[in-house]
């Protein structure tokens, strides 16, 4: 990935302001103990992500998007931030792989990487959990049923509800996303030509 001193300054724009989003949002989720607050996160972490990669559309301007916000997280106040870092990472990583898959920018292609992306709250548990926090994967597993439970209204015995539930809304969340990013990408884009052209005549 080669970038020009322009390219780099927007995705330096791009990522601060996901890391901005982190670090007061996250912050004030986490001490209200919003439930799905890793979902909100990274629905707006990788909506800013990807408008940015409307703005640069090469490989690996996403990853660089979510580096830096990842670094900035580094600043947030109170409590660990290991977690929400790899967090970070690893939906700019995901988002980047899809996006990569294809030359040119496609709205199909947004749509996935959302989709992907906010998939990994849902997963990222089972995987910090045990290796960072030293909490069982059964522990994790129940935890994901009672929060399931609570927002559906329904018995943790539902087990196979729960999890389409769960994993249908964070899809559902991600497809939105992706859409948005692209919408509202182009049309940035598109004004921001036309404020350029127009300054220039």
């Amino acid at each position: 990935m080669k970038l020009s001193t322009r390219e780099l300054v927007i995705v330096a724009v791009f990522g601060t302001l996901w890391g901005i989003a982190e670090m007061s949002l996250g912050t004030v989720l986490k001490s209200l103990n919003i439930p799905m607050s890793g979902l909100v996160l990274s629905t707006i972490g990788l909506t800013v992500a990807m408008i940015g990669r409307v703005f640069v559309p090469k490989r690996g301007a996403t990853l660089f998007v979510g580096v830096i916000a990842m670094l900035l997280k580094l600043f947030s106040l109170g409590g660990v931030v290991l977690g929400p870092m790899i967090g970070i990472i690893s939906e700019a990583l995901l988002a980047e792989l899809v996006l990569s898959l294809g030359g040119k920018p496609r709205r199909a292609l947004f749509v996935i990487a959302g989709a992907v992306g906010t998939l990994w709250p849902l997963i990222q548990p089972f995987i910090t959990g045990p290796l960072l926090f030293g909490q069982s994967l059964f522990t994790t597993w129940l935890n994901l049923l009672d929060t399931g439970s609570r927002l559906m209204g329904i018995g943790t015995d539902a087990i196979f509800v729960i999890l389409l539930g769960m994993i249908a809304v964070h899809l559902l969340i991600g497809i939105v996303a992706g859409v948005i990013a692209w919408d509202l990408g182009r049309l940035l884009q598109i004004r921001m030509d036309g404020s350029y052209r127009e300054a220039y005549q």
